[in-house]
């Protein structure tokens, strides 16, 4: 064999096996991640114990009283109240106030802030929404079944979303990622993905925050009453503050890191229509926003300033949630701002679609009642996705809700 043609042979030796070194390794990669477990069975994903798992369910539908802290101010008496469908840690009809005004150039609170609570324990204290208080929205109770899989995204997966979104949209979507606070550090913070605004960036935060806002009870990471209208309402509460040492607010958290995500209705997304249905929806470009998948930090990884640690239940999973987790101006914004400044004003966080078919309210408010009414819903940065759907046939138009109703 002449030298040159040896010189090549031992070249392409080298090159097959720099390219099976590199298949190895994805494959290897691919291999290390695992499908998060979904079901709507009441079980542990692992993270907790069964056993302990029921026990901060339990507490997570406890009702409460008001020698437990109850109000003075509240939405419901238990986290279950509002969470609860299909089964505990779900969605449900049930849906809070929120009011201000809008002055041309921002956005003021309703005096004591934006949050209308519907309940007392004194009716002399009843809230109501004052005049001069135009923006008005209800806000509808999201399901928290898989959100410790949410927790376990890394920040930069969702930055990356953002980034790309321009571009995969002829510069028409462009998803705003919120840096915000986590209540249970000093002065840590992290992208937020939790609530209708991602006001939150931890499940810790995201329940004392609910626990003050829809419970009225106080804890050291909220440890000031909410007033009525901007009035203190000291003379009605008689539990000393904080109401509860944190413990409930970890329960609750660890509840929903324990909850599996929400499963797909198998049997419908294997059916011919709805095989079709799911390539039309990444065509029309509905899952710019509502993305397919996504996977979790590496178990071990540190999150929220180092407060939680990534356990092998959460960590190393694939998701499919149907959200980016980021906010967006489709046309619904509710007027509100809460941690992200005036430009978020009308701006909504995408509703992750997982569960959709055991929803019977849709949209941030709950007032579309079916999927049709959400999707026309759309306007603002989908206006073009929503064209798209417009010039489908109504054959697939329906092709894409058999794929919607498997979520």
């Amino acid at each position: 064999m002449n030298p040159l043609r040896l010189f090549l042979v031992l070249l392409s030796l080298v090159v097959l096996s720099q390219l099976l070194s590199t298949f190895r390794q994805v494959g290897q990669a691919s291999a290390a991640f695992s499908e998060a477990p979904a079901g709507f069975d009441s079980q542990s994903n692992g993270m907790l114990e069964q056993v302990d798992f029921e026990k901060a369910r339990d507490t997570f539908e406890e009702q409460e009283d008001q020698d437990e802290g109850l109000g003075p101010l509240f939405n419901a008496r238990s986290c279950g109240e509002c969470h609860a469908t299909p089964v505990i840690g779900g969605s449900s009809q049930v849906t809070e106030l929120r009011a201000g005004h809008y002055n041309g150039l921002s956005f003021i609170d309703h005096p004591g802030g934006s949050l209308i609570n519907d309940r007392s324990i004194n009716s002399v204290i009843s809230e109501t929404v004052m005049p001069g208080n135009e923006v008005r929205t209800f806000r509808l109770s999201t399901s928290t079944l898989g959100l410790g899989f949410v927790e376990a995204i890394d920040d930069a997966t969702l930055l990356d979303i953002a980034r790309n979104q321009p571009a995969q949209s002829g510069g028409r979507i462009n998803g705003t990622a919120l840096n915000v606070p986590i209540l249970e550090t000093h002065n840590g913070r992290r992208v937020g993905r939790f609530g209708w605004k991602c006001q939150h960036g931890s499940l810790v935060s995201f329940a004392a925050d609910a626990y003050l806002n829809e419970m009225g009870i106080t804890t050291p990471l909220q440890p000031k009453e909410n007033t009525s209208n901007g009035n203190s309402v000291a003379d009605y509460d008689n539990v000393p503050d904080p109401e509860d040492d944190g413990d409930d607010v970890e329960l609750f958290a660890d509840f929903m890191r324990a909850t599996k995500a929400p499963p797909r209705d198998m049997d419908t997304a294997n059916s011919a229509d709805a095989l079709v249905g799911a390539q039309l929806f990444q065509d029309l470009g509905c899952a710019i926003c509502h993305v397919t998948t996504m996977t979790t930090m590496r178990t071990g990884t540190p999150i929220n300033s180092g407060t939680f640690k990534i356990p092998a239940a959460l960590g190393d999973k694939i998701i499919h949630p149907f959200s980016d987790f980021l906010l967006h101006n489709v046309g619904t914004g509710d007027g509100i701002v809460q941690n992200g400044g005036p430009s978020s004003r009308n701006k909504i966080r995408t509703a992750p679609l997982w569960g959709l078919r055991t929803r019977t309210r849709l949209m941030h408010d709950g007032e579309s009642v079916t999927v049709t009414d959400a999707v026309l819903r759309h306007a603002g940065e989908a206006t073009y996705v929503i064209d798209n759907y417009r010039a489908l046939s109504n054959a697939q138009k329906n092709q894409l809700l058999t794929f919607l109703r498997s979520l």
